[in-house]
């Protein structure tokens, strides 16, 4: 099932995995400068989009936007857990470098340096509207409790590099978040819901949550516009994740399931209709062919088996789900859309996570920031949309509550117990985790195994703070 060819393959891709980004050459200048969209659902599983095969929800505009633009079937989210991959999309890092480990732990620190940061200084106005999930929105409360340490970890977007935010600390409700029946938690706290630039929005803001988050994000988008200035919007959708509540419209489309189906089904077609307002949006005010509008989830599915409760969530044909490193944990749903990039109808096999985009953003502006720190964990995938890119030219590393792994452009090793022993799964004959084959196989597990061990020390280095100036 191997041969020395893949081995020596993965012993230089693995030997260059902590060295530093290859330089950046100009891409686009003044006008040209497209506009990014980071769009994410939060808990969606890599099978809950029929562009990945689901028969039961509907998601006729991410369909759409699959055959548009280009779909990636091995996307990694950076965790299989919401804080650390969203730190992991603004920074290109890991989260383990700057104290990210788990959901509702740590915060950005100030000397990372974020894709907001970045583009502020190449003339871009930027934009957050969801899910924050990367620090405190005050100082002195979380909704959370004190084992947050709102004082220690107090990190809001404005602090990030947005200009502009309508954000949530953590998750709220996906349908009539205001309504305490509705809250996420213990005791219903409007602090916990939503904040715009610094402002507690006190309001009752009704419907659908995916809806009003875009109902912000739009306004943003048309404003960069008129004053014909570059945008960088951050659209961090809440569904599916819990509390899932379905609005009575989408719910009545799986009137045939149970109410639990409906309530699950109908989140992540209201978001669905919320990325088709966005895409048609962009096509109305002439910007679409040169926005990179990304999409992905942040893990994968919610519950034990998407079967029981409002966990419905799929996995696809993966093994684990949310809090898991194994495939359904981190592999989710990814798509981007640039029409004048590239045509439409695109799949590509190769291995991305969200820390390729802000190596991707800036190598496609053609600059570097100055005291970024280093090293950055994401590749630049720009060759990959040029087509000039048929493999991952370094393997990704996860970390999370005791396991590791390290995924390749073929292998993948896995550890439930803080690397002391090692499960091997060839992904691309056994996709779904099915088989080990490290017994079979010492020497790959080995070179993979000492690669995964450079890296957990430079992540420990990080950590310490020796990547700032």
């Amino acid at each position: 099932m191997t041969n020395r060819r893949d081995f020596l393959r993965f012993v230089v891709g693995g030997a260059a995995a902590l060295a530093l980004p290859r330089p950046l050459s100009a891409k686009t200048k003044g006008k040209d400068k497209p506009n990014i969209i980071l769009c994410m659902a939060d808990d969606m599983g890599w099978g809950d989009a029929g562009f990945n095969g689901n028969k039961v929800i509907k998601t006729p505009n991410l369909d759409a936007m699959a055959k548009a633009g280009m779909r990636f079937t091995r996307f990694y989210a950076g965790a299989p857990v919401c804080s650390p991959t969203r730190g992991s999309c603004l920074t290109g890092r890991h989260p383990y470098r700057y104290g990210i480990f788990f959901a509702n732990v740590g915060h950005i620190r100030k000397e990372e340096i974020t894709t907001a940061e970045a583009l502020k200084t190449q003339g871009y106005t930027t934009g957050h509207f969801g899910k924050w999930h990367l620090g405190t929105l005050l100082s002195n409360f979380s909704g959370k409790g004190p084992g947050r340490k709102p004082k220690e970890n107090y990190m809001t977007p404005a602090m990030s590099g947005f200009d502009e935010w309508f954000s949530t600390e953590y998750a709220v409700a996906t349908w009539d978040p205001y309504d305490p029946t509705n809250k996420h938690g213990g005791k219903f706290d409007v602090r916990n819901l939503y904040w715009h630039n610094g402002k507690n929005i006190t309001e009752q803001l009704k419907g659908d949550d995916s809806r009003i988050i875009m109902d912000r994000a739009v306004p943003f988008i048309r404003k960069a516009v008129k004053n014909n200035t570059p945008f960088l919007a951050v659209i961090w959708f809440h569904a599916p994740h819990a509390p899932v509540v379905g609005g009575p419209e989408y719910r009545k489309m799986y009137s045939q399931y149970s109410e639990d189906e409906q309530h699950y089904y109908g989140c992540v077609t209201a978001l669905d209709e919320q990325m088709g307002r966005l895409r048609k949006e962009l096509q109305e005010l002439g910007i679409a062919r040169n926005t990179m509008l990304w999409f992905c989830s942040d893990n994968g599915p919610e519950g034990k088996d998407g079967k029981h409760g409002r966990y419905r969530g799929s996995a696809g044909p993966y093994r684990g789900r949310k809090r898991s490193l194994f495939e359904g944990g981190v592999r989710v749903p990814g798509l981007l859309e640039w029409p004048m990039h590239f045509k439409g109808g695109r799949v590509t096999d190769v291995p991305c996570c969200t820390s390729d985009y802000f190596p991707t953003i800036l190598d496609m502006l053609g600059f570097r920031m100055k005291g970024q720190p280093e090293p950055i964990d994401g590749v630049s995938i720009l060759p990959l949309i040029e087509g000039k890119m048929t493999e991952r030219p370094v393997p990704i590393g996860f970390e999370s509550a005791g396991q590791v792994s390290l995924t390749d452009n073929r292998y993948k090793i896995y550890s439930k117990d803080r690397g002391k022993t090692y499960m091997l799964f060839d992904l691309l004959e056994d996709p779904g985790e099915t088989k080990d084959l490290a017994a079979e196989n010492p020497q790959i597990v080995e070179a993979m195994k000492t690669t995964l061990e450079k890296w957990r020390a430079s992540c420990k280095d990080s950590l310490a703070g020796k990547d700032y100036n």
